[in-house]
């Protein structure tokens, strides 16, 4: 999403792990990666050891589409701490392709009074240095620019 020039709002960021690693690279290659039970077809977020419908502990990476519904959000207009630039939208949003699975997440590239709850999204990535792994923040944009 952005560039060297571009500056990176100040985010705190996640710790890798072998569990959430995928996630948070995955926007390297412009892929937004979840866990997926390859028994029962089941996407799990967060990472889990087994799958919390079948029990099952055959579980691999999987990338998805990265298309998204809106399914609720906030505007912002407080500083709590550095960050992103007053206001910003804080949201939930559904992966297309299993609705039960749910990110919290930001939604930018848009007003925010063009926000309507089900409206459709696309994952953009924000890249941020971190000497223990660079992190892609996965963050949603409007489909269709209203």
């Amino acid at each position: 999403m952005s560039s060297e020039a571009e500056a990176v709002p100040f985010r705190i960021l996640p710790r890798l792990t072998d569990a959430n690693r995928e996630f948070w690279q995955g926007g390297e290659v412009n892929e937004l990666r979840f866990w997926r039970c390859q028994d029962c077809a089941q996407y799990i977020h967060p990472p889990l050891p087994i799958c919390p419908s079948c029990h099952g502990k055959n579980l691999r990476v999987e990338p998805v589409s990265g298309r998204a519904t809106l399914t609720t959000f906030s505007v912002n207009h407080q500083a709590w701490m550095p960050g992103p630039e007053l206001p910003y939208c804080v949201a939930i949003i559904e992966i297309m392709e299993d609705p039960r699975v749910r990110l919290t997440t930001n939604i930018v590239n848009c007003d925010h009074d063009a926000l309507v709850i089900g409206m459709p999204l696309r994952a953009i990535f924000e890249h941020h240095v971190d000497p223990e792994g660079d992190v892609w923040i996965p963050l949603f944009e409007p489909e269709v620019k209203p």
